[in-house]
């Protein structure tokens, strides 16, 4: 049971959950009408998905590979067929979900592209011949989804149409590719034993450490432009609550790879920060006002 718990990736859906609200707050500052059933069923929707996505793709990991740490191979079949079975009833309800929605003329079909299109992300991310995880694409397929595509579908659950404040995802979305970045650090040495192709495997610490300095940056240089999307300054100024952590951020992966001692935990904490608690700023900020 903890190992199935340890696969669920509960911070994840923590951060899936700060996202539907952002996109649902986004709506709501709008003036748009709260629609309680769209936004229930989309939150268990969007919940279901993300959940689906982080442990879809262990049931296709080589039998070499451990899912959990000290498990027998029995244990490991066994904790295998057990994933299968649950991603087949997520994804079955996450469909049963979408179409009770379309069914009850709870919202036009147009709002559908992004669920489907959440579905599409998933497989792609897990199933193979594709698995864009073990291609060096599965971080960046995490943070679309996360950052951009839930945010939305939150939005148009609620609105019916997307809306040029939705621009706000985009440097979300960096802050999340670099949040997925550094939970790679690290097991850097445990991908390339057993092959696993991720982001920082494909193109190696020393190319991978400047580009997360630079998503950090240009996600807050983003945030700096968006009145050009209507987002005024004052509107999101509680995103920059956290750029001393991110700064932070940059400061710690910058001594990792000049050689200092890694302190991962205090690391990961400080990503998981960033852009939790940059998420949750937004989402407030604009369900209050």
């Amino acid at each position: 049971m903890t190992s199935l718990l340890r696969l669920t990736r509960p911070l994840h859906l923590l951060f899936a959950a700060l996202a539907y609200l952002l996109g649902a707050g986004i709506a709501d500052y709008l003036g748009i009408t709260f629609r309680p059933l769209p936004f229930w069923l989309g939150l268990l929707g969007v919940l279901l998905a993300q959940f689906t996505m982080s442990i879809l793709p262990e049931i296709f990991r080589l039998d070499n590979e451990p899912l959990a740490e000290g498990e027998t191979r029995r244990e490991r079949q066994t904790l295998r067929n057990n994933v299968l079975y649950i991603s087949i009833a997520s994804l079955a309800s996450l469909v049963i979900i979408f179409y009770s929605l379309l069914a009850s003329r709870q919202l036009p079909l147009s709002t559908f592209y992004f669920p489907a299109l959440s579905l599409l992300v998933i497989l792609a991310h897990s199933l193979p011949p594709v698995r864009l995880i073990n291609r060096g694409f599965g971080e960046l397929l995490l943070a679309i989804h996360l950052a951009y595509i839930i945010p939305t579908i939150a939005f148009i659950f609620q609105a019916g149409n997307t809306h040029r404040f939705l621009a706000i995802t985009l440097p979300l979305t960096f802050l999340a590719f670099a949040y997925f970045i550094v939970s790679n650090f690290p097991t850097f040495a445990q991908d390339r034993k057993y092959g696993r192709v991720t982001f920082l495997t494909r193109l190696g610490w020393e190319r991978v450490v400047p580009l997360h300095h630079i998503f950090v940056i240009f996600a807050y240089l983003f945030f700096l432009v968006m009145p050009a999307f209507g987002l005024t300054l004052p509107l999101l100024a509680s995103a920059f609550l956290t750029l001393p952590f991110a700064l932070y951020q940059i400061l710690q992966l910058r001594n990792i790879a000049l050689g200092l001692p890694p302190n991962w935990k205090i690391l990961q904490a400080t990503a998981s920060a960033v852009f939790g608690l940059t998420a949750y700023f937004l989402a407030l900020t604009f369900w209050i006002r």
